[in-house]
C-alpha cells in the first residue's frame, strides 16, 4: 500500500498541476511535429514499437477509449461524490463520458468516410494496378487488395483526446480529501496510479505514432480533431449552465449545490 501511496502522490504533484493542462496541448502538437519530421528525414530503425502488432498498440491503443471511459467512470464518480455528495450533480458530471463517446463515434466514422470517398482499390502496398471493380474498402480487402485513401490518423485523434480529457478530469484532486482508513481513499488512490499509468502510455504511444507511422498532414489532422474535441468541450461548452460542467473545484463548487438545489 505504501508503494501504491507513493505512486499516486508522484502522479497528483505531475500531472495535477495547471501547468500540465496549460502547456500539455502546445507539447503533443509540437511533439507531433518533430517526430513526423524525424519520420521523413532521418528514419528511425526498426523496432518492435514501429510493429502494429506490438502488445502496447493491440491490447491497449486498439481500444483507447474504453480504457480511458472504464477507468475515468469509477474516478469521475467517487472523486465528485466525496466533494458534493449530491448524486445528481455526480451524474451529471458523468455524462462527461457520454458526450466523449458521442464525439469519438462522430470522428471515428467520418475519418472512415473521408478515407472511403478519398480512396481507391490497388493489387498492393505498392499502388499498381487499380482494382476499379471493388470500390469498396470492405471489398477490397476481402478480395485481397489494398485499399489507399487519405487516411486521418485515428491514433493521434484518440491519444489526443483521451490524454487531455484524463488530465482536465483529474483536476478535481486538488479539491478531494478522504480519510485513509476509509476504503474509498483506497479506491481513489488506485484509480489515480492507473489512470496516470494509462496516461503516459497514452504520451508513449502518441510520440510512436509520430515517428513510425502515417504521413504528416493524416497526423496533423488526426492531432488537430483531439484537440478541438478537448477545447470545445473544456474550454467552451463545459463553462455553459447547460454542460455537464468542469470538475468541481472549492471556488465554485457552492454555487454549483445551490444550482442544483434550485
Amino acid at each position: 500500500m505504501d508503494h501504491l501511496e507513493r505512486g499516486a502522490w508522484l502522479l497528483r504533484g505531475t500531472l495535477v498541476r495547471t501547468a500540465v493542462r496549460r502547456y500539455l496541448p502546445w507539447a503533443l502538437m509540437v511533439s507531433m511535429l518533430a517526430g513526423s519530421c524525424v519520420k521523413e528525414f532521418s528514419p528511425l530503425p526498426e523496432s518492435y514499437l514501429s510493429n502494429k502488432r506490438n502488445l502496447l498498440n493491440v491490447y491497449f491503443v486498439k481500444v483507447a477509449w474504453a480504457w480511458t471511459f472504464c477507468l475515468l467512470l469509477p474516478f469521475i464518480a467517487l472523486t465528485n461524490y466525496s466533494l458534493t455528495g449530491r448524486p445528481g450533480l455526480v451524474l451529471r458530471r458523468l455524462s462527461t463520458l457520454l458526450v466523449g463517446t458521442a464525439f469519438w463515434y462522430l470522428c471515428t466514422t467520418f475519418f472512415s468516410s473521408v478515407e472511403h470517398y478519398t480512396g481507391s482499390c490497388y493489387q498492393s502496398m505498392a499502388l499498381e494496378k487499380v482494382r476499379k471493380e471493388h470500390r469498396d474498402k470492405q471489398q477490397c480487402l476481402l478480395a485481397g487488395g489494398y485499399w489507399h485513401g487519405f487516411d486521418i490518423s485515428g491514433h493521434s485523434f484518440l491519444l489526443t483526446f483521451c490524454t487531455l480529457m484524463i488530465v482536465e478530469e483529474m483536476a478535481v484532486l486538488h479539491e478531494v480529501r478522504t480519510d485513509r482508513s476509509h476504503g474509498t481513499h483506497t479506491a481513489i488512490t488506485t484509480l489515480v496510479v492507473a489512470l496516470g499509468s494509462l496516461t503516459f502510455i497514452w504520451v508513449w504511444m502518441f510520440l510512436c505514432t509520430a515517428v513510425y507511422f502515417h504521413d504528416l498532414s493524416q497526423k496533423v489532422f488526426g492531432t488537430l480533431f483531439g484537440l478541438l474535441g478537448w477545447y470545445g468541450m473544456y474550454r467552451y461548452w463545459y463553462l455553459k449552465p447547460l454542460s455537464p460542467g468542469l470538475p468541481p473545484q472549492s471556488s465554485s463548487l457552492s454555487l454549483k449545490q445551490d444550482t442544483y438545489k434550485k
